[in-house]
C-alpha cells in the first residue's frame, strides 16, 4: 500500500473511464473489506474499540499502527478520542474511505487531525491476460536480465524481502527484525502471498498480494533504488495478477502512490475511490 502524498482533489477524474461494474458498490465492498484484512494482519493482539476497526504492531512507523473504519457517523468523535487513548506512544495514521461515514474526515479536522494526503484507490478486473501491451513478463526484463519473481515464505528470503521494502519506504534498520516476526505470525497467512524480485541471487523488488474477499489487493511494491527504471516493479505487477487470478479472485486493487500510479494505468487499473490519510499531532 503506498504511503506517498497526493495534491488534494484529483482521484475522480477517471471515473468515467472505469468500466461500469467497477463503479458496482458491491465491488467496492469487497475492495475495502480486503484492505482493512490486510492492515489489520499487522495488529496481532490490538485492542477492541466498540464501533472502530483498528490495528496495532506496536513497531514505532505510522504504516503499521492506525484506524481503517469508524461505523456510526454519531460516534466519530468518541471513537477519536478512543483511537487515540488505545495507540498512545505510537505514530500512527487514520484511514478514511469509501467503508467510512461521509462525515469522518470533518469530524476527524474538528478534533485536530490534519490530512496528509488523498491516495487512489485503483481496480483492475481479472478478466484479460495480465501483460500490458509491449511489458516485460515476469521472467526476465532487457535491463535487468536473469530477473525472476519467486514466492517467498520464510527464513532468509523473508528477511530479504522485508528489508527491501523497509528501505525504500525509509523506515529504520532498527525495526526489521520486528517486521519479519509480525510478518511470520499474521494470523491470515494462508491468504498472502510474498513476491520477491531477484537478480544475481538478490532481492531487489518486493510485493504482497492478499487474496480475500474476491480480491487480490497488491501492497508493497518496492524497488531497490539502485534497481529502479529496469522493468521490475512492471515484472512484480504481472506476478501479481497472475497468482491473484490463479487463486480464483475476480479483481485486482491496490492503493496507489503518485510514482506508481502511470504504471498501474497502464495495465488497465482505474481509479474507483480514494483514501484521505489523517494523522493527529503528537
Amino acid at each position: 500500500m503506498a504511503h506517498a502524498a497526493r495534491a488534494t482533489g484529483g482521484p475522480q477524474d477517471d471515473r468515467a473511464r472505469v468500466p461500469r461494474t467497477a463503479q458496482d458498490p458491491g465491488l467496492l465492498v469487497s475492495v475495502f473489506a480486503n484492505f482493512r484484512q490486510y492492515l489489520a494482519g499487522w495488529g496481532g493482539s490490538s485492542p477492541r474499540v466498540p464501533g472502530l476497526d483498528l490495528f496495532r504492531s506496536g513497531l514505532l512507523t505510522p504504516q503499521f499502527n492506525g484506524v481503517t473504519r469508524v461505523r456510526s457517523a454519531s460516534s466519530i468523535e468518541r471513537s477519536a478520542a478512543a483511537a487515540r487513548e488505545a495507540l498512545t506512544g505510537l505514530p500512527w495514521w487514520w484511514w478514511v474511505g469509501a467503508d467510512s461515514p461521509d462525515a469522518t474526515a470533518d469530524a476527524l479536522r474538528r478534533q485536530g487531525a490534519q490530512q496528509l494526503a488523498v491516495l487512489p484507490v485503483m481496480v483492475r478486473h481479472l478478466d484479460r491476460p495480465a501483460d500490458p501491451g509491449a511489458a516485460v513478463s515476469a521472467a526476465g526484463s532487457d535491463d535487468a536480465p536473469g530477473l525472476r519473481v519467486e514466492k517467498v515464505r520464510d527464513g532468509e528470503r523473508l528477511a530479504e524481502l522485508v528489508g527491501t521494502y523497509r528501505a525504500s519506504m525509509g523506515i529504520s534498520p532498527a525495526l526489521e527484525a520486528e517486521m519479519v516476526r509480525t510478518e511470520e505470525r499474521r494470523e491470515d497467512n494462508q491468504d498472502i502471498i510474498r513476491l520477491a524480485a531477484v537478480v544475481d541471487g538478490r532481492v531487489v523488488g518486493s510485493t504482497v498480494v492478499i487474496t480475500a474477499h474476491g480480491v487480490a489487493g497488491i501492497f508493497l511494491v518496492h524497488v531497490a533504488e539502485e534497481n529502479r527504471r529496469q522493468g521490475i516493479g512492471t515484472a512484480l505487477t504481472v506476478a501479481a495478477l497472475r497468482h491473484g487470478l490463479r487463486r480464483g479472485m475476480h479483481s485486482a486493487a491496490l492503493v496507489a502512490s503518485p510514482m506508481g500510479e502511470p504504471l498501474y494505468r497502464r495495465f488497465g487499473f482505474a481509479t474507483v475511490s480514494e483514501y484521505r490519510l489523517f494523522a493527529f499531532p503528537a
